[in-house]
C-alpha cells in the first residue's frame, strides 16, 4: 500500500476504524469519512501524531453533494485515487410494523445509495489508471433475524451492485469486490462467552482485523483476477446448520 491513495468511509467507529489505522500502518495515505466528526478528528490526529498520513472528513455520504466536496478535495491534492473501502453504515433494527417511510428511506439513503455515490466519485478519479473498490455488505444479505428489513435489504442491494460495477467498471480496469463480515465484535471482545466462540466452525468471534486483512488482500494489484465477488467473512458461521431439538 505504500504511496497508494485509500479513500474509506465510516472511517470513526467499528471496522472503519480498524481499517483506516491498518491501510495507513500499511503506509497508504488514507483519507477517510465519518458523521462522527469527535472521534473521527481524534483518529486522525492519533495516526498522523504516530507518523501516518490520515486526513478526517466529516460527512454524511447520503448526500450526493458532501460526497462530492470530499472527492474534489482528493482530486486537488491527490490528482487519482487508488482504493475506495465503502464501508459506512447503520446498524438499525426496529419493528417491521412501525417503521415510518422516513426510517426506510434514511436507513437506504446510509448504506446502499452511498455506496453508489461514493463508487461514481471515486472512479473518475480511477477511470485512466484503474484501482479497486471495496463494498461492506453482510452476511444478514443471506440471513436474518426478526425486524432486520432496512438493513438487510442494504446489504442485498450492495452485494448485487457490486457485481453490477464490477462490469460497468471494468473497461476502466477498476476491479470491485465486496465483502460480507459475519459476527465482528469491535469493543470488548474478552467480555465473549465460550458459547459465542464454539457456535464458530473458526473456534472465535471475528475481529476488525480480520476483515482489515481482507480488504488489503482484495486491494493488492496482483489479486486483479479477481472481481465482482462476494467474500464472506464470519468463521464459517453461515455454513454451519443448526437443529433445534
Amino acid at each position: 500500500m505504500k504511496n497508494s491513495i485509500v479513500c474509506i468511509t465510516g472511517g470513526a467507529n467499528g471496522i472503519g476504524k480498524t481499517l483506516v489505522e491498518e491501510f495507513a500502518k500499511h503506509g497508504a495515505t488514507v483519507e477517510f469519512m465519518d458523521m462522527d466528526g469527535k472521534k473521527g478528528r481524534e483518529h486522525s490526529q492519533r495516526l498522523n501524531a504516530e507518523g501516518y498520513t490520515t486526513r478526517f472528513h466529516e460527512v454524511n455520504v447520503g448526500v450526493p453533494q458532501e460526497v462530492k466536496d470530499v472527492f474534489n478535495r482528493i482530486k486537488e491534492d491527490h490528482g487519482v485515487l487508488d482504493v475506495l473501502i465503502n464501508n459506512a453504515g447503520v446498524s438499525r433494527f426496529m419493528s417491521f410494523w412501525e417503521m415510518e417511510p422516513d426510517d426506510w428511506n434514511d436507513i437506504l439513503s446510509s448504506n446502499l445509495s452511498s455506496v453508489f455515490y461514493c463508487s461514481r466519485e471515486a472512479a473518475e478519479l480511477m477511470k485512466d489508471r484503474g484501482g479497486c473498490i471495496i463494498n461492506m455488505a453482510s452476511t444478514r444479505a443471506s440471513m436474518s433475524e426478526p425486524d432486520t428489513e432496512a438493513y438487510s435489504a442494504t446489504k442485498g442491494g450492495i452485494v448485487s451492485l457490486t457485481h453490477s460495477l464490477a462490469i460497468t467498471l471494468s473497461e476502466a480496469g477498476i476491479r470491485v469486490n465486496s465483502i460480507s463480515p459475519g459476527w465482528i465484535q469491535t469493543e470488548d471482545y474478552d467480555s465473549l462467552r465460550d458459547i459465542d466462540h464454539r457456535q464458530h466452525p473458526s473456534g472465535r468471534v471475528g475481529k476488525p482485523e480480520d476483515i482489515a486483512r481482507a480488504c488489503l488482500f482484495l486491494s493488492h494489484p496482483d489479486n486483479d483476477f479477481i472481481t465482482g465477488e462476494n467474500l464472506v467473512v464470519d468463521g464459517g458461521m453461515t455454513r454451519k446448520m443448526i437443529y433445534e431439538h
